[in-house]
């Protein structure tokens, strides 16, 4: 009995060591926590960068994270964020730092985001001009899966369970996309008033126009908002949204002037999947 005892402490013990003492990763917003986490499941630790309700425009990293960021063994990050090119610039081994935005084809953006101290200088307007927002969209979450899994598979080349994971995952992504256009498609919707502008890449997808009540990170001008105020009528708008990090008097005056309903949406959300089936869902809801 006293053998079996000492057994099993020792089994806890190790047990416990080994939960302690995992590899980490890092992701630079929660959204791309759930894409890697369904590849590699509970194997790593898997840290945030970004934590759930603060701004990536605004925050600022401990000492003690940015610390823990270079002695983990890879950094995904979106790679069109200014805070992730400001902040990972200066880490060493650079070949960690996983650009998850790769191979997407970009657009234009009419959002502002942090450009850190002082301002901007002509190259910096330009790559600014770019909508970061790529993982609102399926398909282009479907290749952020495939660059997180080649970083993934090229550090741990003998994980068979990473690769099934990883092919479950674009196939979950595949029915997302194909569930998103037929509710659309049914729906017949064809515009978007938000209040900033982070459905870009998924309004492009799918042909829809999206229309952002925020200009340039700028508040509307009056004759703007009488312009929104004007085709949302024309069009049949309904719903108005404005994100979670931002407060309902955004968007509160052009939907009380159109009779439409406030719809709270948060992109920064984690489980990105369910999240872009979440938001088709409000914006197919009166279509339907």
């Amino acid at each position: 009995m006293t053998v079996l005892l000492l057994c099993g402490t020792i089994a806890a013990c190790t047990s416990r060591t080994t939960s302690s003492e995992k590899q980490r990763l890092y992701v630079s917003i929660l959204p791309l926590r759930s894409i890697v986490e369904q590849i590699v499941e509970e194997d790593f630790t898997i840290d945030v960068l970004v934590p759930a309700g603060a701004s990536p425009e605004s925050y600022e990293p401990s000492a003690k994270q940015y610390a823990a960021l270079n002695e983990s063994e890879l950094i995904f990050n979106v790679g069109l964020i200014d805070f992730e090119q400001n902040l990972l610039r200066n880490l060493s081994r650079e070949k960690r730092l996983i650009n998850l935005s790769r191979g997407i084809a970009l657009l234009e953006g009419s959002c502002e985001h942090g450009h850190g101290d002082g301002e901007p200088d002509d190259q910096d307007r330009h790559a600014h001009g770019i909508d970061p927002h790529v993982w609102t969209s399926p398909r282009a979450l479907k290749r952020m899966a495939a660059n997180a899994y080649e970083a993934i598979h090229a550090q741990w080349p003998d994980s068979v369970r990473y690769t099934a994971n990883y092919r479950k995952l674009a196939a979950r992504i595949d029915s997302l996309d194909r569930a998103c256009a037929e509710a659309l498609r049914q729906a017949d919707v064809h515009t978007i008033i938000i209040y900033h502008p982070t459905l870009t890449y998924y309004a492009a997808d799918y042909g829809l126009e999206q229309l952002a009540i925020e200009r340039e990170g700028k508040e509307p001008s009056a004759r703007y908002i009488a312009e929104l105020i004007e085709t949302a009528r024309n069009r049949g708008v309904h719903r108005i949204f404005y994100q979670a990090q931002y407060p309902v008097s955004s968007v509160k005056v052009i939907a009380e002037d159109i009779g439409a309903e406030c719809i709270r949406i948060d992109p920064l959300r984690e489980d990105v999947i369910e999240n872009i089936g979440d938001i088709t869902r409000q914006i197919t809801l009166d279509h339907e």
